[in-house]
């Protein structure tokens, strides 16, 4: 790889994904790095089944920062962890499930200079009723607060100019387990430029969602509902 910064970082949060983490790691490389010089940021967020050693091995086959933690911080955590380390010019962010298809990248990486970001819309969702259900519903709710020209604004296939990033990163964090719902909500209320591309939305690599049990669903939806006040009122000024 050429000396100095690559065009592009990719922010992957990783959480207990030692069975397919390298695997996914592996495939977003052999897609991404067709297009373009790269370097992944891989954000490591106390896990506990042997992902850490699996990290350790996999940036010694990758250009790659690794950040690590002993204690739990959280999505929204370790993706601010993340964004701050950012030197690229463009960052792309992908959950590290294996549910993001990085063939995608490519019509992303195409039009980039198009718009300040690009995110994707997942047209057919490979997750199960009930999640799509609540996330139609909280979309509703989203939209008589912030009024974002965006189908599918929790989508976490997402690519930013670094501008972006910097302008944005000290304002992020209200939203714990929202984190993309927060961050299209302040990019449009920033007046930054925002287009949607569809993307394939797959299957997890292996195991299950960590955050949607259904047990969990009232004290998450009143957080939401809190953080989305929060941010509507702190954005006020921009509107």
């Amino acid at each position: 790889m050429p000396s100095g910064n690559p065009a592009l970082e990719v922010l992957l949060p990783i959480y207990n994904e030692a069975e397919s983490i390298e695997g996914t790691i592996r495939e977003i490389y052999e897609a991404l790095s067709q297009q373009t010089t790269l370097r992944f940021i891989l954000c490591e967020d106390g896990s506990v089944d042997g992902t850490k050693e699996t990290l350790l091995g996999v940036a010694r086959q990758f250009p790659s920062k690794l950040i690590m933690s002993d204690e739990r911080k959280g999505y929204s955590g370790v993706v601010l962890d993340g964004m701050k380390a950012l030197e690229a010019e463009y960052l792309l962010c992908l959950d590290s499930d294996g549910q993001c298809d990085p063939k995608d990248f490519a019509r992303f990486w195409e039009v980039r200079d198009q718009q300040d970001v690009t995110i994707g819309w997942r047209v057919k969702r490979s997750d199960n009723l009930l999640r799509t259900t609540l996330s139609r519903a909280f979309y509703l709710l989203y939209q008589l607060f912030f009024r974002v020209p965006v189908h599918d604004p929790s989508c976490p296939f997402v690519l930013a100019h670094k501008r972006v990033i910097e302008g944005l990163v000290s304002q992020l964090g209200e939203m714990k387990q929202g984190f993309w719902w927060e961050f299209t909500a302040r990019v449009y209320r920033l007046g930054f430029s925002v287009r949607e591309i569809p993307v394939n939305h797959r299957g997890r690599s292996a195991g299950s969602t960590r955050v949607y049990w259904l047990t969990r669903m009232p004290i998450i939806g009143y957080r939401h509902l809190v953080a989305l006040f929060a941010i509507w009122r702190q954005t006020q000024k921009h509107r």
